[in-house]
């Protein structure tokens, strides 16, 4: 049986190879998926369809190389927290960035049930502008 961490590190892969049914497929109906504020993708998406359409496809249409590459990974039962570092180039801009960041995972029943995203929003803006 995969624990919540077995779940999370599958997805950074499946992020990882673009395999979006993978990434849709481990979501609960109902996750609640929170992008931090400030940032291109800032607010809070209800549902697999809300965060394929509000943040992955925005990813993949606006930004070249996108990478989230977890360092260091936490958990406590369903409860995943993941440090590590973004990096892309914007496509409309040519220029890339760098961020730190930490995921914070919520799973219930195997699946992810919140996210919630905190990371330096003005490293990304940068590279947009």
């Amino acid at each position: 049986m995969n624990t919540a961490a077995d779940t999370v590190r599958d997805l950074y892969a499946a992020f990882a190879k673009g395999d979006m049914p993978a990434v849709l497929g481990a979501l609960a109906p109902d996750v609640h998926w929170t992008e931090a504020e400030g940032g291109p993708f800032g607010g809070v998406y209800r549902g697999p369809q809300a965060v394929l359409e509000g943040v992955l496809m925005r990813i993949g249409g606006e930004w070249d190389g996108y990478t989230a590459i977890p360092r260091e990974t936490v958990t406590n039962d369903e409860v995943v927290i993941v440090l590590g570092d973004y990096s892309a180039t914007f496509l409309a801009t040519g220029k890339s960035f760098q961020a730190p960041f930490a995921h914070v995972w919520k799973l219930q029943h195997g699946n992810v049930a919140a996210f919630q995203q905190f990371t330096d929003t003005a490293l990304q803006l940068r590279a947009m502008a």
